[in-house]
């Protein structure tokens, strides 16, 4: 049997795009960017308390910054900047598994995805919950680098009580606003 060119199947076949791969020196640049970024942060004293970058040895990845900011309903905020083939991936450690009423929580935090702008509460190793996102590299520049921590922070702020009163009634209490 042959196909003829209406046919429905023909209308399934896809050809992949050729993606350029970025050079060295664009994935340079990115780098540069973060850590000017990082310092300049560091050094006007604000939220971020501690940056730290280190090289990424298991081809997953090129760097991986850690990074810790103050926070208000936490002590700290620990955000992972890792910065991928194309994409700058970022997570931040939200809160650990809950103990009790966990559809209650996710019910909660899937709710909240929907109001986040370029996050998401996602699960991570041990059922801990996450905000994670990613951006293209080459889009990486020190407004989205602010957009990124002033999320994470905000965001974290945000939703951790409701979360934490939640997901551990017996041991978490809220912090009395300061």
């Amino acid at each position: 049997m042959q196909l003829s060119a209406q046919s429905p199947s023909r209308a399934l076949t896809r050809t992949v795009p050729i993606v350029d791969l970025p050079d060295d020196e664009e994935m340079a640049a990115a780098v540069a960017t973060i850590d000017a970024w990082a310092e300049r942060e560091l050094a006007a004293g604000g939220f971020l308390v501690a940056a730290e970058r280190q090289e990424v040895t298991d081809r997953t990845a090129s760097f991986q910054w850690y990074l810790r900011f103050k926070g208000d309903e936490k002590d700290f905020i620990t955000v992972w900047f890792t910065l991928k083939q194309r994409t700058l991936w970022h997570e931040a450690q939200f809160m650990p598994a809950p103990e009790e009423h966990k559809e209650e929580v996710f019910a909660y935090l899937l709710r909240r995805n929907s109001q986040l702008f370029g996050m998401a509460f996602a699960l991570g190793p041990e059922d801990a919950v996450y905000l994670v996102g990613r951006v293209p590299a080459r889009l990486i520049d020190d407004d989205e680098l602010d957009r990124i921590a002033g999320a994470s922070v905000v965001y974290t702020d945000d939703h951790f009580p409701t979360a934490m009163t939640l997901a551990h009634p017996t041991t978490y209490r809220r912090r009395p606003r300061r």
